[in-house]
């Protein structure tokens, strides 16, 4: 009986075992067949580390070497929770105060957590940011911290293994990744051409990154050419760490290239200097100013108000848009440079045609335009250096709506400039077969169309460039870090608009603007003669124009006969007087006077010995006129 019972029993464990060998046979099989790729990537995974390498950023500079922007190397901070395990707060009141943490935040994210993940899997939080931006300088003393750390049970000696993992928590648990600060120098100056970069995540080779990104200006617009290439490192670990004599791949980052500008960093200095004066004397809701060389389109400085600090941004978005190609105006009085320029090229009128302006007030098609002043008969060179809205009106009706239309393209208005910016706008030209009756007599003194104050002063710049329109020019060139030369932006011509000598002309006629009788006196420089012209528009609101609201500009070049730079001012709402002539153009004076010093320009106003000509409004010197347009 005990014998059946025992041969009983050794069957079932035979039976037991037979099924057991089978299913263990069946899983390897199951393993090492249907699974076998699943599993070689999950032990090669194991066995490898792949490390990416962020790329440096590419620098700004301005036109003469100047660094706008740059990329300094700084370490991402990183900690392994389960590499620290109950030690959590002993590194939290060490690491707290060198990286900026609140210290039982801290050790909150220090302590280890076994989460579910989207495949049903628990897993360990082995990896968790500490702080993206270390300076270098400031990681040794996180090394020194962590090798401060001690056994969690002072009354024992810890074991072996305890030891073991103390150690591996000293060395291994809190490291440091490759990471880049962007780093403005000069702060505010020039924050709407050089925008910003951000970081964000991004794929390369199939895993995440964190790398600068360009949000608005040439950061944004050239973030291709900034952003360099990501490198990485591909080596074999054990228990956990890199094992360096077994790297298998070597890569480093390609820094990203620079890009040049043609803005100089003093003239832009120069500018928003002025800039901020001006809004201290008129409170402008916002202000705008630009320098450009009319023979190139060189942009030399590019200013907007209010402004921001791309290193620390802060207040409201708006503050962030280049208003000087993202805003359009009803440019008023300066867009007279347009309509007098095309009857002139047209052979419609010439400069000592004489105009009755009707004293000032005259109807059209039952509307009554006027002047600021009850003018009579004018030339046509005397309705610019007045401001004549009549005798401009009347000129566009001899002109004609099809060929002022014609000049208005012409002259860039109603399509992109193609600075390479972000946001610019293309303004606002309705085509002639949109136009009503009494548009032909609004448009010639710049109303029924919207621009930006670019394009008004590119405008303005082909006048003083012989009649030729230039395509601005933000950006010199991209060049390796090392200076070598990748691509060129040379002057781009855009169109001849009007011939030479109607540009003569026309130069000739805006230089009275800023003279004794002319709206832009204030404008006037002592040892340069100055062409230009004023404007004073109302702002469109909601059911029509708002009572008490100006756009008010001044748009000039000097030397006139030789220009050198041209110049526009811009201000939004201006208090304490709204005229171009007596806000905007002495704007341009602040602007003009150390600019021609630092440029070193030659004058060309010379008195009989030779020399700079003295300020003709200095002290002693009669008041100025009150100011118009």
């Amino acid at each position: 009986m005990m014998q059946a019972n025992f041969q009983r029993r050794l069957i079932w464990v035979g039976v037991f075992f037979g099924v057991a060998t089978s299913g263990l046979a069946t899983r390897l099989i199951w393993i090492q067949g249907v699974q076998h790729e699943f599993y070689a990537r999950v032990a090669w995974t194991n066995q490898h580390l792949h490390i990416l390498r962020q790329p440096r950023r590419g620098n700004i500079l301005d036109a003469k070497g100047n660094v706008l922007a740059r990329s300094e190397p700084m370490l991402r901070v990183y900690a392994n929770p389960c590499l620290i395990g109950p030690y959590a707060n002993q590194v939290a009141h060490l690491l707290a105060p060198l990286i900026n943490w609140d210290e039982v935040a801290l050790a909150q994210r220090l302590t280890p957590t076994v989460q579910t993940n989207s495949k049903g899997q628990l897993v360990t939080n082995s990896y968790v940011d500490l702080r993206r931006k270390l300076p270098h300088e400031q990681w040794p003393a996180v090394t020194q911290a962590m090798a401060r750390v001690q056994f969690y049970d002072p009354t024992r000696r810890p074991t072996r293994e305890e030891a073991a993992f103390l150690r591996d928590l000293r060395r291994y648990a809190v490291y440091g990744g490759e990471a880049h600060r962007r780093v403005y120098p000069s702060g505010q100056l020039a924050a709407h051409v050089i925008g910003f970069a951000q970081e964000d995540q991004a794929l390369f080779n199939g895993r995440s990154l964190l790398r600068l990104v360009g949000r608005d200006g040439i950061e944004r617009w050239f973030d291709d050419w900034l952003v360099g290439t990501p490198g990485w490192r591909e080596t074999k670990k054990g228990l956990g760490w890199e094992l360096v004599a077994l790297r298998e791949q070597d890569v480093p980052a390609r820094p990203g290239s620079d890009v040049v500008l043609t803005v100089d960093l003093c003239v832009q200095q120069i500018v928003e200097s002025a800039l901020v004066q001006a809004v201290q004397r008129h409170h402008p809701t916002s202000a705008m100013a630009l320098v450009v060389r009319p023979r190139t389109g060189d942009i030399l400085a590019m200013a907007t108000w209010p402004t921001y600090d791309p290193n620390h941004i802060t207040g409201p978005p708006d503050w962030r848009r280049n208003r000087i190609i993202s805003d359009v105006f009803e440019p008023g009085s300066t867009f007279k440079v347009v309509t007098v320029a095309a009857a002139l090229n047209e052979r419609v009128v010439t400069l000592e045609d004489l105009i009755d302006c009707e004293g000032g007030r005259w109807s059209y098609f039952g509307h009554t335009l006027t002047d600021h002043e009850g003018h009579r008969v004018l030339s046509v060179r005397e309705i610019l250096t007045k401001s004549s809205n009549v005798g401009a009106a009347k000129i566009g009706v001899m002109l004609g709506e099809p060929r002022l239309e014609q000049y208005i393209r012409r002259f860039g208005f109603g399509e992109p400039t193609g600075i390479p910016l972000p946001g610019e706008v293309q303004g606002i030209v309705h085509p002639v077969l949109r136009w009503d009756k009494v548009m032909i007599t609004r448009v010639p003194i710049g109303y029924g169309v919207a621009v930006t104050p670019l394009q008004m002063v590119m405008a303005v710049a082909a006048v003083a460039n012989g009649g030729e329109l230039m395509r601005p020019r933000l950006v010199q060139r991209i060049q390796e870090p090392d200076g070598g030369r990748l691509i060129e932006y040379p002057p781009q011509p855009v169109r001849q608009v009007v011939s030479r000598r109607v540009a003569q002309d026309m130069v000739a006629a805006l230089k009275t603007v800023v003279a004794r009788g002319g709206t832009g006196l204030r404008a006037e420089l002592a040892s340069y003669t100055v062409a230009g012209k004023t404007g004073t528009a109302k702002k469109a609101g909601p059911g029509g124009y708002l009572p008490g609201r100006w756009f008010a500009s001044f748009v000039g070049f000097f030397p006139a006969d030789d220009p050198e730079v041209c110049i526009g001012v811009f201000l939004d709402e201006p208090h304490y007087g709204y005229y171009g002539g007596q806000t905007a153009a002495p704007i341009f004076k602040l602007i003009a006077e150390p600019l021609a010093r630092y440029l070193c320009i030659k004058p060309d106003r010379l008195d009989n010995s030779g020399s700079p000509m003295v300020s003709a409004h200095g002290p002693g010197a009669r008041p100025l006129p009150p100011p118009h347009d």
